[in-house]
């Protein structure tokens, strides 16, 4: 008799995430890992103090369900404090485990099956899985390199994927993996058509304080009449570079927060008790760390670009995140996957395709993403092994 399969239809195309992939064969091969993007290096010793303190005085048992009132109140402050936003702490603001949780939470509790959401690919592949989870349906608007070295998205796409069942739009900037800062511009038009359609947007902000462009980071809640229709998501994760703590917050109005926890309740209920008030001291840390933060990243950004591009790449340039998209196509690639399944062997070094987050996967194909939130001499050794590239 035939084996059945038990998972649900919607997810059967979800298989392992290709970070769990591209990490495993790390460790198989020795190589550099620069594919998933977590840093190499802990947070700010402020932080770790803080949590380490938590551990010891007993705040180890069940936080309040939207979170410990000292880390809705260092959030609220942030975003005021960087971003001119006003929120609530009892009531528009929560805390999740992590912005994925955030995430797929806001979908299921927004949206009905067969309601439409909206988002830029390359996608982040939770996005995909959160939405065929709710049953709804997404509809992909591609953003593509232009002559300019610069992502961007054709505006008549995107009005073009506003319908009558369009519920949500998910936005990310700064954006992975193509790090991509969506532009003044764009960001009105999103709005625009936002407020035309009545639709709901979901922000991912994650990367907010890795941003290299002139503009800096403008959140999209902060335009005319998007904070009331707005759930902003971000997390400690990379702007702390404490990914594994999994300390994430949605801040929006109370109808939409409401709607996000009362889906968060029953995934998590809570998380990272200890971890909360350690996060909220990170929050407040001054000024001259999110400014020496970004310095860092920065040079390891002119670090990783120059190395691909002497490696033979041709590289786009990010706008922000720590991450840089590479064109293989003047190394012979025609496939990303295949390239990065290769490239350990090749060289050394891994890294992630692209293609695998687009639902037009022809468009990425020719990619691949390289993360540069590593110490220097770790992207030393990386960028003296794809050296080997040009002279194979």
């Amino acid at each position: 008799m035939a084996r059945v399969d038990p998972l649900v239809a919607r997810m059967r195309p979800f298989g392992t995430t290709i970070f769990a992939e591209m990490s495993a064969l790390a460790v198989r091969t020795g190589a550099v890992n620069l594919g998933q993007g977590f840093p190499d290096s802990d947070g700010p010793p402020e932080m770790l103090a803080a949590a380490a303190e938590a551990l010891r005085t007993g705040q180890n048992q069940y936080p309040p369900g939207p979170g410990i009132p000292a880390l809705r109140a260092a959030v609220a402050d942030h975003q005021r404090r960087f971003w001119r936003l006003e929120y609530d702490p009892d009531g528009e603001i929560v805390v999740t485990a992590g912005a994925t949780e955030a995430i797929a939470a806001a979908i299921l509790g927004l949206c009905e099956p067969g309601d439409e959401v909206i988002c830029f690919e390359p996608y982040y592949d939770s996005y995909a899985a959160s939405i065929a989870l709710a049953g709804a349906v997404r509809r992909p608007v591609t953003l593509r390199p232009g002559a300019d070295g610069r992502y961007a998205f054709d505006p008549d796409a995107l009005r073009a994927a506003f319908g009558p069942r369009t519920k949500l739009l998910l936005l990310n900037s700064p954006h992975n993996p193509t790090g991509k800062v969506f532009t003044p511009d764009e960001l009105r038009l999103v709005a625009e058509l936002c407020q035309e359609h009545g639709v709901y947007a979901v922000t991912d902000e994650v990367y907010e304080h890795l941003v290299f462009a002139d503009t800096g980071h403008v959140p999209l809640a902060t335009l005319p009449g998007m904070r009331e229709r707005t759930l902003r998501i971000s997390s400690a994760g990379k702007t702390f570079s404490c990914t594994g703590w999994k300390v994430g917050w949605a801040s929006g109005p109370a109808t939409l927060v409401s709607a996000l926890l009362r889906v968060k309740q029953f995934l998590t209920f809570v998380n990272a008790a200890p971890l909360q008030p350690a996060v909220a001291v990170a929050l407040a840390l001054p000024d001259d760390y999110y400014t020496d933060f970004l310095a860092g990243m920065r040079q390891r950004r002119e670090q990783l670009v120059g190395g691909l591009s002497a490696a033979g790449f041709d590289v786009l340039t990010p706008e922000g995140t720590y991450f840089v998209t590479a064109d293989i196509t003047p190394l012979g690639g025609t496939d990303g996957v295949e390239f990065c399944r290769s490239l350990p062997e090749r060289c050394g070094v891994v890294a992630v395709p692209t293609q695998v987050f687009y639902d037009h996967t022809d468009a990425g194909r020719p990619l691949i993403r390289f993360a540069f939130c590593k110490r220097p001499e770790v992207l030393t050794e990386a960028v003296t092994r794809l050296g080997a590239l040009r002279t194979g």
